[in-house]
């Protein structure tokens, strides 16, 4: 969005994260978190999104530069864990980081190039999907693991994919799946899992599964590793990365360019919107409005 939410005012804590400091969408809540005189903190490599806080004397994080946005995910992310620890609002953070960390290397070893389809679940995977639109499921913290698998595949392997989420598809998306087999056969579903579901959502995740149709061309199941919520997220999400990583692969495409990113971004600047939000911020940083 390029607003905040309206309940947004002078008490709230406002992270602004941009890679390249450039998103004009960063860019506007920015300015809109400034007008409203939130307190912030910016996470960035650079660009005007940086440029603007120094100016106002806001504080940032620069990550390092150069490197894609979907990969620089740690470096955006735990920043903001560090904040939020040092501002008292979470707690434990060191123990969840650690174990984190162990379950990442664990992740990496078992998925790497080196493995054999057998021994790697992500060319496994990658092989059932192939060919395929994936829809991604998942619940809780995984919903936003869940969107990350979609847009992984739209970047890295370069097709279409959709995610949704528990209960919610319970009420709309499994009647979708009552097309022809025909068009369900071009699907495989991929559905994020945990270990310590409660009963309630393991017995509705399985009766979705019954219901799913014979004519799809697979389902799956990724569990998370580790015991804290921050390696089971970061354990499922590495799994996708590989993934979406190995699929680009078998289809012959480059993951690395996102030309159609490239391309909007270009024509993006000709609307002239980035250059006004700019121009805002340029008004209040030559007075120190903020």
């Amino acid at each position: 969005d390029y607003n905040l939410p309206a309940y947004v005012n002078g008490e709230t804590l406002v992270f602004v994260v941009s890679c390249s400091g450039e998103t004009e969408e960063a860019l506007s809540m920015f300015l809109d978190a400034v007008k409203k005189k939130s307190k912030i903190v910016c996470i960035s490599s650079g660009g005007k999104l940086l440029e603007f806080a120094e100016k106002l004397d806001i504080p940032y994080v620069r990550v390092p530069s150069g490197i894609p946005p979907r990969a620089a995910l740690p470096y955006l992310f735990l920043p903001m864990l560090i904040v939020l620890k040092k501002l008292g609002l979470v707690a434990d953070v060191d123990s969840e980081v650690s174990e984190a960390v162990k379950v990442l290397e664990r992740v990496g070893k078992e998925n790497s190039p080196e493995k054999t389809v057998k021994e790697n679940f992500s060319k496994t995977l990658t092989l059932k999907i192939n060919g395929t639109v994936p829809v991604v499921y998942g619940f809780g913290i995984y919903r936003g693991v869940a969107q990350r698998y979609k847009q992984q595949f739209n970047e890295n392997s370069k097709i279409p994919a959709k995610w949704e989420f528990f209960p919610e598809l319970n009420h709309n998306e499994i009647v979708g799946w009552e097309a022809a087999e025909q068009l369900v056969k071009n699907f495989s579903a991929i559905l994020i899992r945990d270990g310590d579901e409660t009963e309630e959502m393991r017995r509705r995740i399985e009766v979705t599964k019954e219901l799913v149709p014979k004519g799809l061309r697979s389902v799956s199941e990724v569990w998370s590793i580790g015991e804290g919520k921050l390696a089971k997220m970061l354990s499922t999400i590495y799994i996708g990365d590989f993934t979406s990583v190995y699929l680009a692969i078998i289809r012959g495409v480059d993951p690395t360019p996102v030309k159609s990113i490239s391309l909007l971004k270009e024509r993006m600047k000709k609307t002239g919107v980035k250059e006004r939000i700019i121009k805002e911020l340029q008004k209040f940083a030559g007075g120190n409005a903020y």
